[in-house]
């Protein structure tokens, strides 16, 4: 509570110090430890093979998270499949790294919560893609809603993220961001440099990833006056978001221009083959669901094709 009041009242010296406070704590160092042996990566170690399955491992750590001379080891780096067909890279830390961001994180949630997109539901506590649906059904249900809809989907963002942008506006300790992000990674006995990204499998990744992408709803709508003329509303999930809009020359020629220039500032850009525009009768997918207005004004939200088709093939039939 106390870094949500600083973060209100603008005290960003007070913030930081807060932060500091919190990371040298006894009981900061507990739950962050607790956190790393309590989820479900517990027993997967990262290039060291350690891992903290005994008491006497858990409060050592306790206690080696106090060091100053902190050295972020490489991450081991792993391939799981996804739904295209492809792999998709997961770095894996040590659990002392994932501790050290579960403590930096302790700190920098709050300060995320106060400062992040209104309608921003992707790793956000108490938020969730249900939320994100809801507020999809509650911009688009009214006869007098908006009409189109730009698809939204940011090619490689965890993979591409600028790390100059992190270290420049990610209010936490710089000297440890940078020691993560420029940690490298292991792949077949080989070490690799990493210049950009944040790694997919870090625990701080995706908290990081959600406050390089606040600031989209803004960028898109630059007033409350814009924003009910073109009938303009943002729902994001993580890196998969739509907007709407009263026409598809404004989603086109203005909604779109801005979020690339947006992105760009953070070494991202639109993946082109999953940015779409499209009339809401005609329907889209979105986290999961198909959303589509038929032409009685009923706005129907129902599982997409893809994600049948994948529970039909995990349920074998």
């Amino acid at each position: 509570m106390r870094i949500v009041k600083a973060v209100k009242e603008g005290k960003w010296r007070l913030v930081k110090a807060l932060q500091r406070l919190l990371s040298h704590s006894v009981s900061g160092r507990l739950l962050a430890v607790r956190r790393v042996t309590e989820n479900r990566g517990k027993k997967t170690p990262g290039v060291d093979g350690i891992v903290w399955d005994t008491p006497e491992k858990k409060m050592n750590a306790v206690q080696r998270l106090l060091q100053r001379r902190y050295r972020a080891a490489p991450l081991r780096r792993i391939y799981i499949p996804k739904k295209n067909g492809k792999k998709r890279p997961l770095g894996i830390p040590t659990l002392f790294d994932r501790a050290q961001q579960a403590l930096c994180k302790l700190g920098l949630e709050p300060v995320a919560e106060c400062t992040g997109d209104t309608n921003s539901y992707g790793f956000r506590p108490e938020r969730s893609a249900h939320d994100a649906a809801e507020q999809v059904f509650n911009a688009l249900r009214l006869k007098s809603s908006a009409q189109w809809i730009l698809e939204g989907d940011i090619k490689a963002c965890f993979d591409e993220i600028s790390h100059n942008w992190m270290l420049k506006n990610i209010p936490t300790q710089k000297r440890t961001l940078r020691k993560w992000l420029k940690a490298g990674y292991m792949e077949k006995n080989v070490f690799h440099d990493t210049e950009k990204g944040t790694p997919q499998g870090g625990i701080a990744s995706p908290l990081l990833a959600n406050m390089c992408l606040d600031g989209l709803e803004a960028c898109v709508v630059n007033n409350i006056t814009e924003k009910r003329q073109h009938k303009v509303n943002v729902v994001r999930y993580a890196d998969d978001f739509i907007i709407t809009g009263d026409s598809k020359e404004w989603l086109e020629q203005v909604a779109k221009p801005r979020v690339i220039r947006f992105l760009v500032e953070r070494g991202l850009r639109l993946s082109e083959e999953k940015t779409h525009i499209t009339h809401v009768t005609k329907g889209f997918d979105f986290l999961g669901w198909n959303i589509r207005k038929y032409p009685n004004g009923k706005l129907l939200i129902k599982p997409s094709e893809s994600s049948i088709k994948t529970l039909a093939e995990k349920t074998g039939e």
